[in-house]
């Protein structure tokens, strides 16, 4: 794992959590565990020192969390197709390519915390974002990301900066 090692300004996954400004959040990772070698659908979280490049929110569910969080409007959808040009980046309905809708019926992107996994320049295969957002419920994986309880993730986005990384050992 490259990166300078783990400062008080990140996100740190340990066994039983995330640890962050002191406290442990119990969260849950991929059903693949944590990898280094990542790949598209492989299911596992990603090891190493993952950038907080952005945050997105659904206004119609919450008030903004930080200043510098962007709103998630209907026809916003995340490519996961590596053979598309616009793979690992954020597009808009409609797209005739593989892609996760962002303003889904449930709550689980609701807050969604992006990482800089495989972005700006995607390698194609490699895997599509990691995000930090709300668990489905305690102990269910996710297919790579890190998930958190509601009132955790909402506790930890108004804390976190553009030099807060997630740091996955």
């Amino acid at each position: 794992m490259t990166g300078p090692p783990p400062g008080p300004a990140d996100m740190v996954l340990i066994p039983t959590g995330l640890r962050f400004h002191g406290r442990r959040l119990p969260c849950v990772i991929g059903r693949g565990g944590v990898t280094a070698r990542k790949r598209e659908g492989d299911g596992a979280t990603p090891r190493g020192h993952h950038r907080i490049v952005g945050m997105l929110y659904r206004p119609d569910r919450m008030a903004r969390p930080t200043d510098w969080a962007l709103p998630i409007r209907p026809g916003d959808l995340w490519s996961d197709d590596p053979a598309h040009a616009d793979y690992n980046l954020m597009v808009r309905a409609p797209c005739p390519h593989g892609h996760e809708v962002l303003r889904r019926a449930d709550p689980l992107y609701d807050l969604v915390i992006l990482t800089d996994w495989n972005w700006p320049y995607p390698v194609k295969g490699r895997g599509s974002a990691i995000f930090v957002h709300r668990w489905r419920r305690p102990g269910h994986p996710t297919a790579g990301c890190v998930a958190l309880r509601p009132d955790h993730l909402a506790w930890l986005a108004r804390r976190i900066q553009y030099r807060t990384r997630l740091v996955v050992p």
